[in-house]
């Protein structure tokens, strides 16, 4: 039995996740309700994403659905029980997904270096031109234009002169 998912969302009430499926062995469209059990607004939503994905009921229903989609209705979820709208649940999660380029990665400890790593390696590979890529070119040249006048570095003569 192979399965193809659609769509995945999320029910508040009583809270769920909903799965969109095609069951490709009957060729048909279906629909899996599956229930958020010992969810609270304490809760870890990457851990509980991890624990459904992982759950040999519901795996191979969600082997097409993405572990950060996941993670997202969670969050989602969590955001609702606090008492927060849709709207600011969305912005929330939008705003702890985007990376600050003027952020110090430095000052953050393990587990959140660890989240922006892989926020910045799926950005890289969704952006990355691949040699399969209809727009692919190989060895590209590229000469910048000189608006202002090049500044020459005194540290850079100084280097010069000692050798």
């Amino acid at each position: 039995m192979t399965f193809s998912a659609q769509k995945c969302g999320i029910c508040f009430q009583p809270p769920s996740i909903i799965l969109i499926y095609r069951d490709n062995s009957q060729d048909k469209t279906r629909q899996r309700i599956m229930p958020v059990r010992n969810f609270s607004k304490f809760s870890d939503c990457s851990r509980a994403a991890e624990q459904l994905k992982n759950n040999p009921r519901h795996k191979p229903y969600l082997e097409g659905v993405s572990l950060r989609q996941l993670q997202k209705l969670y969050s989602l979820l969590r955001g609702h029980l606090q008492g927060q709208s849709l709207a600011e649940s969305l912005q929330k999660f939008q705003q702890e997904e985007t990376i600050d380029p003027e952020e110090d990665m430095n000052k953050l400890d393990d587990k959140e270096l660890a989240k922006r790593k892989s926020i910045m390696d799926e950005l890289f590979e969704k952006n990355r031109k691949k040699k399969d890529d209809p727009d692919f070119v190989y060895n590209i040249e590229v000469e910048f234009p000189l608006d202002e006048q090049l500044e020459s570095c005194t540290w850079d003569l100084e280097s010069d002169e000692e050798i």
